[in-house]
């Protein structure tokens, strides 16, 4: 079941509020109707059991994509945007660009040759961290972008990964449902951590 409520505010203020409540906003693609949703069950990756494929592991030891943090935050959320069905709507974009500049919402790039090949989105309050969406112009920039996601958020302390909804390719990660009770009490637990996406003071 995912409970809805018809609200199209997307001021900083309310979507922090919202997902400190277990709710996200979702576009419609084709009226562009903003939608909040809390499914039950939702998806999470557990930070502590995450373990990526060895062929994965293999091309960040590599080191073929350059990864970094916040660098070109609406040219990612762009990106995730790009395709013929997309639940980003422009009212998305410039909420969570908004987001962005408040330090709340940021970026993980994969780079190569000087060109943005990837990356993925979220926001992070305490020590939550709320995927939104990852895109990739280059094979597997996308997945490399997410270990190292998941390599900050285990060194910066974070304990709760939301991925919302559970599809085939969050399977990959070792996503899995739980109650949305049980949820909730787990962002509880996890928005009252003191910790950082980013270095208190730091760029990125």
């Amino acid at each position: 079941m995912t409970r809805r409520i018809s609200k199209q505010r997307l001021d900083v203020d309310f979507l922090v509020m919202a997902y400190c409540n277990g709710y996200f906003p979702m576009a419609d693609s084709r009226a562009c109707h903003i939608s909040w949703y809390s499914p039950d069950p939702r998806a999470i990756i557990p930070l502590h059991t995450f373990k990526p494929a060895r062929s994965l592991l293999q091309k960040v030891r590599k080191q073929i994509f350059s990864i970094r943090i916040n660098a070109a935050f609406e040219q990612v959320i762009r990106g995730c945007a790009d395709r013929d069905e997309t639940w980003i709507s422009e009212d998305i974009i410039q909420a969570y660009t908004h987001l962005h500049r408040r330090g709340l919402a940021h970026s993980v790039e994969s780079w190569q040759h000087g060109k943005l090949a990837g990356g993925l989105y979220g926001v992070a309050i305490g020590g939550a961290f709320f995927g939104e969406s990852m895109f990739s112009r280059v094979p597997d920039a996308s997945k490399v972008a997410f270990v190292h996601l998941v390599m900050r958020l285990r060194e910066r302390g974070f304990i709760l990964l939301d991925t919302q909804f559970i599809n085939d390719h969050v399977r990959q990660f070792g996503a899995r449902e739980i109650a949305r009770r049980d949820y909730l009490r787990l962002l509880k637990e996890a928005i009252a951590v003191d910790t950082s996406f980013v270095g208190r003071g730091a760029p990125g």
